[in-house]
C-alpha cells in the first residue's frame, strides 16, 4: 500500500499540471450534471414495510384525494370574542383559491370550533404531496385570510415545513478552521491550499448527489449531512498530508520526493481513516430505512471522494506552492531549517506527563465520562413535530395557536383506515372500530368517517389527548392498534405523522444492535489489519463507547432537557430525532477511528523502525499530537457552525458530531490511549502468529517503502518524463 500511494504521490506532484486540469473537468461535468439534472430533496420520513406506510399506500390507491399534503389555517378572534361564520368564510373562500388546492373545509361545517367559540380550524387538502408544492403554492397559501384584519390567521401544516438550508453561520465554522490551519502551519500558502483542496472535493461530492436527485429521492439533510462530513475530513486529510510533507522538505528531501513519502506513510493512514468511516456509513444501509440509507450513502461517496482528492490532487497543488508551504524563515534554498532538540515540544511533554500518570488519567478520564453518560437512561426518540421549530417561525406560532384553542392533542391527529370488500362490510367495521378506539384511554375524539367513491375504504380521523412526540401519546396509539386487531372481516390501519414517528423509532431501535454488530465488527478488524494488533483495536472500540455515552449524555441534557438550552439557541427541549443515535455512532465511529489511526500509526511506525514500547507511545503523541488537536478543532469548528442552523434536527446534529469530537479527540485518543498504550507495553502489538501469518501486510508505516526504496534511490519508472 505505501509503495503504492508513494508512486501515485509522485506522479501527481510531477504531472500537476494534467491533474490539476482533469479535476477541473471533473468538477465542471458534476456541476453542469447538477444544474441539468437536479431536483428538490423532500422532507418525507417513512420506512416501507410499517403499519403506517402500509396505510398510506393503500391511501394513494383506494383514496387518492386524501394522499395529497395538507394544511391547516388557524383562526383566533381577539379575548372575550367569538368567531361567526361570515366572519371566518373569506378566510375559508381565499384557501379554497389557492392553487392546487381540492378543498378548504368550513370549520363550522367540520365542527371544528372550539367550545368557547373563539377558534377555529381550517382544513386545507391539496391535490399534490408535500414534495409536489411550489414555494408560489406555499407563499399563496399564507397569504390566505390576509384581507382579514379583526382576527388572528395563523398558516401551518405539513406544507409549511421548511428544507434547511446553508447559511451565513456555516461560513463561521469555516473561517476557524482557516485560522487553526494558519496557526498551524504558520504560511497563508499552506493553510490556503489545505482549505482550498477540501472545498475541491465538496464541491466535486456535492454537485454529484445533486446531479444524481432526479433518480435517487434525497430527504433535505442529506446534502447538509454530506456537506458537513465533506469539509470536515477533507481539512483533515489534507492537514495531516501535508504535515508530514513539511516535515521531510524540513529533513532536506526535494519537493517530489517529499510528496511521494508523505502520500505513502500519512497517505496510507488517510486511506485507512476514510475506510473506517464509509464503512460506518454505508452501514447505515443494514437499518432498511430508505432515507437513512441515502443519507449514509451520500455521506459515504463525500468521504471518499475527500480521500481521492488528498492523495491526487494535494500532491499536485503541492508541486505548485512550492518550497511556500514552509513559513518564510524555513524557505532558504538548499539550507534545511534548524533541527528542534529530540523531543522537544508540548506534544512530546504531554506524552510524559501521561506516561507518569497513566493510571490516574486512565481513571478520571473513564469515571469523568461514565459521569456525562447518566442522562443517557432517559433519552426519549421521535420525528420532530412544530413544536420544537423555531420561535416566531409560521408552523409554531400555528402549532402554538392550536395549543392554546383546542389542546396538543388536535396538532397530532391519527389517522384509521378501515378497508373491506364491499362497502357494506366497511360501513360495519367502521362503527365497531370507532366505538372501540373512543373508549381508549387517551383519545379526545373520533370524527365521523369519510368514504371513498367505492364506499370500500374509510378514514377516520382520531384525536389524541396529548402531543405528538408525548410519551402518553406512543402508548394511546399502541393500545389502539391492540383494540382494533378484534375487528374481523375489515383490514385495519393506523397512520398519521404521529403514527409513522412512533413507527420509524421503533424500526431504528430493532436495526441499531445489529448496525453496532455489523460495523464496529468490520471496523474492527480493519483496525486489526492495520495495527498488525489484536488489542489496539479493542481498546479503540472500548474508548469510542465511552465517547458515544458522554455524547448522549450532554445531547440529551441539553436538547431533550433544557439545560443551557440558550446557549445553543434552542427555543423548546422535546425528543431527540429517531434517527440521530444510528447516525451519529456511524458518523462518530468513523470519524474516532480517524484520530485512532493518526495517532497509533505514528506510535506503530517508531516502533517497527526500533523504538521501545514506552517511547513509541511518546513519539507518536509528540509527533501527531498537534495534528491531532488541530484536526479536532477544525471538525468541531465545521461541525460547530451548523448548530446556529433554525432546524432543530441540523441542530442537535452538528452539536452532538461537535461534542462528540471534542471528547473522543481530547479525553479519549490524547489521553485514555496513550495511558493504556502505556499499561498494555509490548503486549499492545501482540498478534497471534496463526493470525499473523493469513493477515496481508498492508505496511501502513511505510516500513517495507524505507527498505525498498530508499530517499536517494530514484526508481527509473519514477525519473522518466
Amino acid at each position: 500500500m505505501a509503495i503504492l500511494l508513494y508512486r501515485l504521490g509522485r506522479l501527481s506532484f510531477r504531472r500537476r499540471g494534467r491533474v490539476l486540469a482533469l479535476w477541473l473537468l471533473l468538477l465542471a461535468l458534476l456541476g453542469g450534471g447538477a444544474a441539468a439534472f437536479s431536483s428538490p430533496t423532500t422532507s418525507k420520513f417513512s420506512i416501507p414495510g410499517t403499519e403506517s406506510q402500509k396505510a398510506l399506500d393503500s391511501l394513494s390507491r383506494e383514496f387518492p384525494q386524501a394522499g395529497g399534503a395538507t394544511g391547516t389555517i388557524v383562526v383566533a378572534a381577539p379575548e372575550g370574542g367569538k368567531l361567526t361564520p361570515a366572519a371566518v368564510a373569506p378566510v375559508t373562500e381565499e384557501a379554497a383559491e389557492v392553487p392546487g388546492v381540492l378543498a378548504a373545509v368550513d370549520p363550522f361545517t367540520s365542527k371544528a370550533v372550539s367550545r368557547d367559540g373563539r377558534y377555529a380550524l381550517i382544513q386545507v387538502q391539496f391535490t399534490s404531496g408535500v414534495d409536489g408544492i411550489t414555494e408560489a403554492q406555499r407563499e399563496a397559501f399564507t397569504e390566505a385570510g390576509s384581507s382579514v384584519t379583526d382576527l388572528r390567521v395563523e398558516h401551518g401544516g405539513e406544507i409549511m415545513r421548511g428544507v434547511p438550508e446553508v447559511g451565513s453561520t456555516e461560513v463561521i465554522g469555516v473561517a476557524v478552521a482557516a485560522l487553526v490551519l494558519v496557526l498551524t502551519f504558520g504560511s497563508l500558502v499552506a493553510a490556503g491550499m489545505t482549505l482550498l483542496n477540501a472545498l475541491v472535493g465538496v464541491a466535486a461530492g456535492m454537485a454529484g448527489l445533486f446531479a444524481l436527485s432526479s433518480v435517487v429521492e434525497l430527504t433535505s439533510t442529506a446534502p447538509i449531512l454530506a456537506l458537513m462530513l465533506g469539509l470536515a475530513v477533507g481539512i483533515d486529510y489534507s492537514l495531516f498530508i501535508t504535515s508530514r510533507y513539511r516535515h521531510y522538505l524540513n529533513q532536506g528531501m526535494d519537493g517530489e520526493e517529499a510528496a511521494g513519502r508523505a502520500a505513502g506513510t500519512a497517505g496510507s493512514a488517510v486511506v485507512f481513516a476514510g475506510a473506517t468511516v464509509v464503512i460506518a456509513l454505508a452501514g447505515l444501509a443494514v437499518a432498511g430505512v430508505p432515507f437513512l440509507t441515502v443519507m449514509g450513502l451520500a455521506a459515504a461517496a463525500t468521504v471518499a471522494l475527500a480521500v481521492l482528492v488528498s492523495l491526487t490532487l494535494l500532491p499536485a497543488v503541492l508541486g505548485f506552492a512550492g518550497t511556500r508551504v514552509l513559513p518564510r524563515k524555513h524557505r532558504t534554498p538548499g539550507q534545511a531549517p534548524a533541527a528542534a532538540p529530540a523531543g522537544s515540544g508540548f506534544g512530546f511533554r504531554w506524552g510524559r506527563i501521561v506516561a507518569r500518570l497513566r493510571v490516574p488519567v486512565l481513571i478520571l478520564g473513564v469515571a469523568g465520562l461514565g459521569a456525562l453518560a447518566l442522562p443517557v437512561q432517559d433519552m426519549r426518540l421521535a420525528l420532530p413535530d412544530a413544536s420544537t421549530e423555531a420561535v416566531g417561525s409560521p408552523n409554531r406560532e400555528a402549532y402554538d395557536l392550536t395549543t392554546e384553542g383546542f389542546g396538543e392533542g388536535f396538532n397530532g391527529r391519527l389517522i384509521a383506515v378501515v378497508s373491506a370488500d364491499t362497502p357494506q362490510a366497511t360501513g360495519t367495521a367502521v362503527k365497531e372500530t370507532a366505538a372501540l378506539i373512543t373508549k381508549t384511554d387517551g383519545v379526545l375524539a373520533v370524527a365521523a368517517p369519510q368514504m371513498n367513491e367505492k364506499g370500500t375504504t374509510a378514514l377516520l380521523a382520531v384525536i389524541p389527548g396529548t402531543g405528538p412526540t408525548a410519551a402518553a401519546t406512543e402508548h394511546t396509539v399502541n393500545e389502539i392498534r391492540d383494540r382494533v386487531e378484534s375487528v374481523t372481516g375489515a383490514s385495519i390501519a393506523l397512520t398519521g405523522a404521529t403514527a409513522v414517528g412512533i413507527d420509524v423509532s421503533e424500526k431504528l431501535a430493532g436495526a441499531l444492535p445489529v448496525y453496532l454488530l455489523l460495523v464496529v465488527g468490520l471496523s474492527v478488524l480493519l483496525l486489526m489489519l492495520v495495527f498488525r494488533s489484536v488489542l489496539v483495536p479493542l481498546k479503540a472500540a472500548l474508548g469510542f463507547l465511552l465517547t458515544i455515552g458522554a455524547t448522549f449524555g450532554i445531547t440529551v441534557a441539553i436538547f431533550q432537557e433544557g439545560h443551557l438550552a440558550q446557549l445553543v439557541g434552542l427555543d423548546t427541549p422535546g425528543p431527540l430525532v429517531s434517527f440521530l443515535p444510528i447516525l451519529l455512532i456511524g458518523i462518530l465511529f468513523g470519524l474516532a477511528m480517524d484520530y485512532e489511526v493518526f495517532l497509533v500509526s505514528r506510535m506503530r511506525e517508531d516502533f517497527v523502525h526500533g523504538a521501545d514500547a514506552r517511547e513509541s507511545v511518546i513519539g507518536g503523541v509528540g509527533h501527531n499530537g498537534r495534528v491531532v488537536t488541530a484536526a479536532a478543532v477544525i471538525m468541531t469548528a465545521v461541525f460547530g457552525g451548523f448548530v446556529f442552523m433554525p432546524d432543530p434536527i441540523i441542530k442537535s446534529i452538528g452539536f452532538a458530531l461537535a461534542i462528540g469530537v471534542l471528547i473522543d479527540a481530547f479525553v479519549v485518543r490524547m489521553a485514555l490511549v496513550p495511558a493504556v498504550m502505556h499499561l498494555l507495553g509490548r503486549a499492545a502489538w501482540w498478534l497471534p502468529r496463526p493470525v499473523d501469518r493469513i493477515l496481508p501486510d498492508l505496511d501502513i508505516e511505510g516500513e517495507r517503502l524505507s527498505r525498498e526504496i530508499p530517499v536517494q534511490q530514484q526508481p527509473a519508472e519514477l525519473v522518466t518524463t
